[in-house]
């Protein structure tokens, strides 16, 4: 119906009657587009007569009805339409709303899940590196009482060790001084005995020497008897 009533605003505006049949300013009868026929000339622009300006003056009166007319239900029907755009955004707006409240909701709950099981997960944690860091203490106790336990039996070793070598060392000491001391005296011993041995090779000579000279004297009675004894080597008596 509105557009209807466009189509013939906009022939009135272009000066073309769309209603019933009307008088001509000539008072003649006038037909509507569709009653005449369509290859017939247009009347001759003749001046449009007083009763010529009532006719428009109507038919503007008219066309600014028509166009009120239309005015207002497009405005209704645009108030309506802008109504039901307002209802169903709103609508749809409170849809969103709860959709996202409750996909919300479901993120919270999973969220919580989340939380909790992280939680009891650290506390596991936690628990297991507790046991691990106890158990960790006590094989390291154990490990240093063992090492300690290790060092006072090597150290109880090697004081008995180094005690006896150096109980042996001292033994073998007192032999080596004492088979020293002995050797020493064997020495001594022998070294008395070559000296005496040397005195009485000494006075052998001598009195061999001696013995010789006297034999000579005999053929030689010039010669003086007393002749001292050839001296000893210095060698000799530094032994």
């Amino acid at each position: 119906m509105t557009d209807s009533r466009m189509n013939r605003v906009k022939g009135l505006l272009a000066g073309t009657p769309t209603g019933p049949i009307g008088v001509t300013p000539t008072g003649g009868m006038t037909m509507s587009p569709n009653s005449g026929h369509h290859g017939d000339p247009p009347p001759e622009q003749q001046p449009t007569p007083p009763a010529a300006d009532a006719g428009v003056q109507h038919q503007a009166l008219q066309v600014l009805t028509l166009a009120q007319r239309t005015a207002d239900e497009h405005l209704a029907k645009a108030h309506v339409d802008a109504e039901k755009i307002r209802a169903d955004a709103r609508a749809m707006a409170e849809q969103i709303a709860r959709e996202a409240e409750a996909h919300a909701g479901s993120v919270r709950q999973d969220a919580n899940k989340m939380l909790a099981g992280a939680r009891d997960a650290a506390a596991e944690t936690a628990r297991e590196a507790k046991a691990h860091a106890d158990e960790a203490q006590r094989n390291a106790d154990k490990l240093v009482a063992e090492a300690q336990a290790r060092a006072e039996a090597i150290t109880a070793a090697a004081q008995s060790n180094a005690e006896e070598l150096k109980a042996q060392a001292e033994q073998r000491y007192q032999d080596v001084v004492g088979s020293l001391a002995t050797k020493r005296e064997a020495l001594q011993d022998q070294i008395e005995a070559l000296e005496r041995f040397d005195r009485e090779y000494r006075t052998r000579l001598q009195t061999f020497m001696q013995g010789q000279l006297r034999a000579l004297w005999v053929d030689q009675p010039q010669v003086a008897d007393d002749i001292e004894p050839p001296a000893a080597p210095a060698d000799r008596k530094s032994r």
